[in-house]
């Protein structure tokens, strides 16, 4: 697994490529790491076609986990990512992101559009992000986070040690592995980002597919509305899912996805 030092703070940022072809970089969300776009059967499909990077985010999975809020602000995501692409020599790449990762792929396509063939935002917003945490996990977050650790950050989710599904014991199992006081400062860096604005989104002529749930609200709703304002847009909606269905099952994600990239980077 390659290994690079985060050009602002030099903590360590661990990520790995598979397949070959158009580079594809994939970004998780929040809490969790690089390991859910295999579980979730995304990695081979994309594999097939792609040069497929997997990026664990600061303060998530092998990553390195500051424990300060200024460590996970956007600027810092995007000079991570920028740094993978280096890295591996890549003047370009398209983006796939969930939640968080769609953030930070939307605002990488907006400032360095050079750099972005295309990018799929999965349940992401340009909105501002006060409160969103609330909205996404539960009412309190993050101050629950910061004194009851992980522990209480699954308790409140219903994902206690007695959960039996097996999709709720592996989530479980995965955000037990997070560092708490990283997950704390990650969660308050979130709070107090910022909207795109407007302007720089109808500005922004990256290739963009954007879907979000139907009942992943507000979402679904900010989703839309950032979509409408971009020139080269397509808005797709997952049917019944909320946010943490986004992304599982992976077939009515992929059917998009998949001819997307492939119909942009022909082009």
């Amino acid at each position: 697994m390659p290994v690079i030092s985060a050009p602002v703070d030099g903590i360590d940022l661990r990520y790995d490529v598979a397949g070959a072809g158009p580079a594809v970089v994939l970004l998780h969300g929040s809490v969790l790491s690089r390991a859910i776009w295999r579980g979730l059967g995304y990695l081979g499909p994309l594999a097939e076609h792609h040069t497929v990077i997997r990026v664990d985010l600061r303060g998530h999975g092998s990553s390195g986990t500051p424990h300060d809020a200024e460590a996970y602000t956007q600027e810092r995501f995007v000079r991570d990512l920028l740094a993978v692409l280096d890295a591996e020599q890549l003047p370009r790449a398209s983006l796939v992101g969930y939640s968080l990762g769609a953030r930070i792929a939307l605002t990488t396509a907006v400032q360095h559009p050079d750099r972005v063939d295309a990018l799929v935002s999965l349940g992401g917003s340009a909105s501002p992000q006060r409160g969103a945490g609330d909205e996404v996990f539960f009412p309190g977050v993050i101050d629950a986070v910061a004194t009851g650790g992980m522990e209480q950050f699954c308790a409140r989710q219903s994902l206690g040690p007695d959960v039996e599904e097996r999709r709720a014991r592996a989530t479980r199992a995965a955000f037990l592995r997070a560092v708490h006081e990283a997950v704390s400062a990650l969660l308050a860096a979130t709070d107090a980002t910022a909207g795109i604005d407007p302007e720089l989104l109808a500005e922004c002529e990256v290739p963009a597919l954007w879907m979000a749930g139907t009942e992943d609200h507000p979402r679904f709703e900010e989703s839309r509305q950032a979509a409408a304002v971009m020139p080269r847009p397509r808005f797709v909606p997952l049917e019944g899912r909320d946010h943490g269905g986004s992304l599982f099952p992976p077939g009515p994600v992929l059917e998009h996805v998949l001819p997307f990239l492939q119909e942009e980077l022909a082009g």
